[in-house]
């Protein structure tokens, strides 16, 4: 299976991700750990993509699509890959289309986590995270034993800078802006299968494996 897994910050793509991949023979792919990976290998498109990071600029469009095609160019995607994260604009996803054709390797589907907004402002701005094993808190559905402090090893809980709503609320409006246009245009090649994100992670991945069975 080829796919890839959208849905606005906060819906679960990285948990749903994990377990698609304990489930299903598949490379997950996010375009952070390719960057990563080609900067940790000093590859030339790593250089340049590093070039940017470095400076706190955003990677240019040309050079995510040279990291792609090296990614795609492996071996370990014979089983299929599930792309976490990527494509985040309406044209890196006809860019993606391209790569993809020109590998001859056809896209099976879109899973979109979709959620409520107001939703999601409640789960992120609740989020806690340790600061020392990084366990995740929240403080209406997991709160910890003992009020900002880690049930496991006793470390402060903090929030992360991104999960303030003012953040947040940044954050959406970049979602919308850029990467809806994303679904409509996997929903025209009738691609895309809508997962309602606002449910227990288990009932999420359940939905999700009865959208794989075919």
């Amino acid at each position: 299976m080829n796919l890839l897994i959208i849905g606005a910050p906060g819906t679960g793509k990285g948990t749903m991700s994990a377990l698609i991949k304990e489930e299903f023979p598949i490379v997950h792919i996010s375009t952070g750990d390719m960057l990563r990976e080609a900067i940790a290998n000093e590859t030339n498109i790593g250089k340049i993509a590093n070039h940017y990071i470095s400076n706190g600029q955003l990677v240019p469009d040309d050079v995510i699509h040279g990291i792609i095609v090296e990614r795609l160019g492996k071996d370990d995607i014979k089983n299929g890959f599930l792309f976490d994260g990527y494509p985040r604009t309406q044209n890196q996803a006809i860019d993606l289309d391209e790569i993809l054709k020109s590998l001859n390797i056809n896209l099976d589907k879109v899973l979109y986590l979709d959620i409520d907004d107001e939703v999601l402002k409640t789960r992120i701005t609740g989020r806690r995270l340790c600061s020392k094993c990084n366990e995740i808190y929240h403080v209406v559905s997991k709160p910890s034993k003992v009020e900002g402090v880690c049930d496991i090893c006793g470390g402060e809980l903090i929030q992360r800078a991104d999960d303030t709503l003012e953040s947040l609320v940044n954050r959406l409006e970049a979602y919308h802006g850029m990467t809806q246009p994303v679904i409509e245009y996997y929903e025209k090649q009738g691609l895309v299968t809508r997962i309602n994100a606002d449910q227990a992670p288990a009932k999420v991945f359940a939905d999700i494996k009865d959208a794989l069975k075919d």
